[in-house]
């Protein structure tokens, strides 16, 4: 059997290093540029167009972990529910787009994908290092949801916030108990109800009787790792409360200006399905939040894993403290959060940043466009991205990575739109579609 590729004379296969976890993967020439699920990490990675030779006989239909490590299940990794089009891919024009790595010209209709990350062309940035044992550390007792717990990661290194849409049961909170061990941080948790108060999240004034004199008594927004479960069920007046924490990250209560310790991170989460008792959270409100993720049912597998994981009747407190190590602390993080932000984009990609933003506010099915905001958030998470797998620079994958996340929540349908069931991203996916990607310089 000749193994070999008809032009190039290579071997039918592609051999790469997963960006997350930096397993050596074999996959199929036939599905370079595709995206695929490490069955290692479980990470969705882009698969390399351009191919390195391996000495195997058999060509794998999914990523397959060498050095005799477990395989993967086959083709059920490789579409993981995603397209395997980048959605920034075809230009509206006639013109031919450009590969913002490469610089490889594709012609309008067609599609670009970034070469593999490898570690020729990752640096081991005490960064990247960081990320990784954040998310090795997560994984011991939180499985799954791998856009969750990037968007979070990429949120609190940023400076920003997460609006988390799933049902009931997902292990929300298991994540951010989990999150605020690794990172050596205090976590808060309230339960938003219809009869909570502004002075129940801030905090107010009790008199006291030794002294005569009123004292305040920090609420508990007063941690590092705020989790607000089911925001929604609160009347705006308790929404208002939070608008001044989200943005200046202190609590004015009576005159007087508590400041919050840094780094401040509000993880809100609503339920998709259930509206009965619910209020919708103001425009001015949902702008605050950098990203809105969404979190859905697990795999079956993933499942499985849950069960044997937590099936039993260990106490959690204990295995927190146990089984997952803090690897970092609060100075740590403010000081990689600066740090990001020497992380360079190009013009062309601020320009390309800023077309995308702009769009949406002409995009006819869109009642309400994205604020400047939603450009600064793609601007900071794009930089924060590209640290985290180890570059000094952003690319154009970094900024649609992220774009969904950072513009779901900022516009609105209009309302034949909503008749017509359109969905959100969909309609951003088509959106991205017809901006040129521009050509990025390594």
């Amino acid at each position: 059997m000749n193994n070999s590729h008809p032009e190039t004379g290579n071997q039918d296969f592609i051999e790469f290093d997963c960006p997350q976890c930096n397993t050596r993967l074999k996959v199929a020439l036939a599905n370079a540029g595709k995206q695929a699920k490490c069955p290692n990490c479980e990470a969705i990675v882009d698969l390399p167009q351009n191919t390195l030779t391996d000495p195997g006989g058999n060509i794998p239909d999914g990523p397959v972990i060498l050095n005799d490590q477990k395989e993967s299940a086959g083709n059920d990794d490789l579409a993981a529910g995603l397209s395997h089009e980048n959605p920034a891919a075809t230009s509206s024009s006639s013109a031919a787009t450009t590969n913002p790595t490469s610089g490889t010209q594709v012609e309008n209709g067609g599609s670009w994908s970034r070469p593999a990350i490898t570690s020729d062309l990752l640096k081991d940035t005490p960064t990247r290092q960081l990320y990784q044992k954040i998310t090795m550390e997560i994984s011991k007792l939180f499985v799954g949801q791998p856009e969750l717990v990037q968007g979070t990661l990429v949120a609190l290194f940023s400076g920003g916030h997460v609006l988390i849409e799933s049902v009931p049961g997902l292990g929300k909170t298991l994540f951010v108990r989990t999150l605020a061990q690794v990172l050596g941080c205090e976590f808060g948790r309230i339960q938003f109800t219809a009869d909570l108060m502004p002075s129940d999240v801030t905090g107010a004034p009790i008199f006291n009787m030794k002294t005569q004199e009123f004292d305040f008594r920090p609420g508990p927004v007063f941690t590092q790792l705020l989790l607000a479960d089911e925001i929604n069920r609160s009347p705006a007046k308790t929404h208002a409360a939070l608008l001044e924490i989200m943005q200046e990250k202190n609590v004015t209560v009576d005159g007087t200006t508590h400041q919050l310790d840094p780094p401040f991170l509000v993880m809100a989460t609503q339920n998709p399905i259930e509206s009965e008792g619910t209020y919708n959270l103001p425009e001015a409100q949902l702008d605050r939040f950098m990203f809105k993720l969404i979190a859905d049912y697990p795999s079956e597998e993933q499942e499985a894993d849950i069960l044997q994981l937590h099936g039993g009747q260990s106490d959690l407190d204990r295995r927190l403290s146990e089984d997952v190590q803090q690897v970092t602390d609060s100075a740590e993080i403010l000081e990689i959060t600066r740090s990001n932000s020497t992380v360079n984009i190009e013009p062309s990609l601020v320009d390309y940043i800023n077309k995308i933003v702009r769009k949406t506010r002409s995009w006819p099915a869109f009642y309400m466009g994205a604020s400047p905001r939603a450009g600064i958030a793609l601007m900071q998470g794009a930089r924060t991205l590209a640290a985290f797998q180890g570059r000094d620079y952003a690319v154009p994958d970094d900024v649609v990575e992220i774009s969904l996340s950072v513009l779901r929540h900022r516009v609105m349908l209009t309302a034949e739109s909503e008749v017509e069931g359109k969905n959100v991203d969909q309609l951003l996916r088509d959106l991205i579609r017809t901006v040129e990607v521009p050509r990025i310089k390594d």
